[in-house]
């Protein structure tokens, strides 16, 4: 059996209403998870991400990076980035992702938490730059961190480890019904690199 070949298997819906997440768990062997690890860790160009709170510039310990298909410009938190050409490596990643999830993708947010302490606090990713209930695709490599969601209305909330090496994709009203966040941990203290592969509509 191959066990990173399982396309044809319908992914059961995380989610018990309002949206859509499927976990597609580990899309590659351990090695070569590894491999991109280490790559995206040195080679990709890292900035500390930046939001405006109350009018206050606030920097993070967690790295950012934007990369895209296009120059295209991507706001959030009240700030804007501009997105970097796509590399070798992060093509490869797109082209696999997109032959998992049976979507197409122009762009990438890519995420780096350098251990357990940093995380996400609760949000939707329903920025207006990106396409109406389209599917984002989250890969994750380095350390097992637990992802969760939460309804907005009703408050149930559903949780997920994500593996090295794995896919996650939410779709539909997801973001628009439910919030996710990355909670921190103690437990952790290797890195995590995240890859949310996204629609950018012009």
């Amino acid at each position: 059996m191959d066990l990173f070949n399982q396309d044809s298997v319908e992914k059961e819906n995380l989610l018990p209403k309002d949206g859509t997440v499927n976990y597609f768990g580990k899309i590659m062997p351990i090695p070569q998870a590894l491999t991109y690890l280490d790559y995206l860790l040195n080679e990709i160009q890292w900035t500390n991400d930046v939001a405006i709170i109350f009018g206050k510039r606030i920097e993070t310990k967690r790295k950012v990076a934007w990369y895209a298909e296009n120059a295209f410009e991507y706001t959030y938190s009240n700030t804007t980035k501009t997105a970097l050409p796509w590399t070798k490596e992060l093509l490869s990643l797109k082209v696999l992702v997109e032959e998992k999830t049976g979507e197409t993708f122009n762009s990438c947010l890519l995420n780096l938490y350098h251990n357990g302490s940093e995380g996400m606090g609760w949000h939707s990713d329903a920025e207006t730059d990106m396409k109406k209930n389209g599917a984002i695709a989250s890969v994750s490599f380095g350390a097992e961190r637990k992802f969760a969601f939460r309804h907005k209305v009703s408050k149930e909330t559903v949780s997920q480890v994500l593996e090295n090496g794995s896919l996650l994709v939410m779709k539909g009203t997801t973001q628009t019904h439910w919030v996710h966040r990355l909670p921190p941990t103690k437990l952790v203290s290797k890195p995590r690199v995240n890859l949310t592969f996204r629609t950018i509509v012009r």
